[in-house]
């Protein structure tokens, strides 16, 4: 796990807090038909956990995610770069799902880090930039686990009750 003074903000360790941009921490998102906050915890090892993230590789990690920002429904939330990893916490939309918020963030930031840090391609000789696999994990705005649940629990109370009361008997 990353400790907190590894994890920066997508302007640097030196910069201001994001909050100082005028950025939320996340927000609601109004479509035609729904309202969310979707967000992800998603990490990220480099190919063969090699220790590929230098400063160099770091500001243009966070500058490629901020040009995706422009172009497509994701918001980079916070980035917290490890030398062998990086942990994004990502807020979208629910017409993209994990996967392709995954695909997306890894085919371009590779891309990109390849293209302008050819070092890191020499030093990933096999091609790739990130490793196959991925964690990902919700992330509630609204309450943990264990709230949840229980609200959902006490819903489930009311309903029995109500169509307890309404349910006809055959016999």
């Amino acid at each position: 796990m990353v400790s907190l003074s590894l994890v920066f903000n997508l302007f640097g360790s030196n910069s201001p807090p994001l909050a100082a941009y005028n950025r939320k921490m996340s927000e609601y998102i109004h479509k035609s038909h729904n309202v969310s906050v979707l967000l992800y915890h998603l990490v990220f090892p480099a190919k063969y956990r090699k220790a590929v993230f230098d400063e160099q590789v770091d500001s243009l990690l966070k500058e490629v995610c901020l040009e995706m920002e422009k172009r497509y429904e994701i918001k980079f939330v916070e980035i917290g770069v490890d030398k062998d990893h990086v942990h994004f916490l990502v807020q979208s939309v629910p017409t993209y799902s994990v996967t392709r918020i995954v695909t997306m963030i890894k085919s371009i930031t590779a891309r990109e880090i390849f293209k302008k840090c050819p070092q890191v391609k020499k030093q990933l000789w096999g091609g790739e930039f990130w490793s196959d696999g991925y964690y990902a994990s919700t992330v509630g705005k609204h309450g943990d686990e264990g709230m949840i649940a229980r609200y959902v629990k006490e819903q489930d109370k009311e309903y029995l009750q109500l169509h307890q009361n309404l349910q006809l008997s055959l016999f």
